[in-house]
């Protein structure tokens, strides 16, 4: 996918990230129960899907696409 097209998809509908968490905090809560950051586990659960169920590996996904966001948002502020 193109990245222009998902920034311009995304310009189009600015509250899918409310849409997207279902549950806030417990992506979170797992890391913490594993004593590890959010960035770790998702990398962890990605590396492995199949060693966890279906809503982990969907959070892990999020989680590691919010975080892109906002290094791109961080990325635009500072120019």
């Amino acid at each position: 996918m193109h990245q222009g097209f998902v920034t311009e998809v995304m310009a189009e509908d600015k509250n899918w990230i409310q849409g997207a968490i279902k549950r806030p905090g417990a992506f979170t809560k797992k890391a913490e129960e594993r004593g590890m950051s959010t960035s770790e586990l998702a990398a962890k659960v990605t590396a492995n899907p199949d060693e966890y169920d279906k809503t982990t590996v969907r959070q892990a996904n999020l989680a590691k696409t919010l975080k892109k966001l906002r290094k791109h948002k961080d990325k635009q502020e500072a120019e």
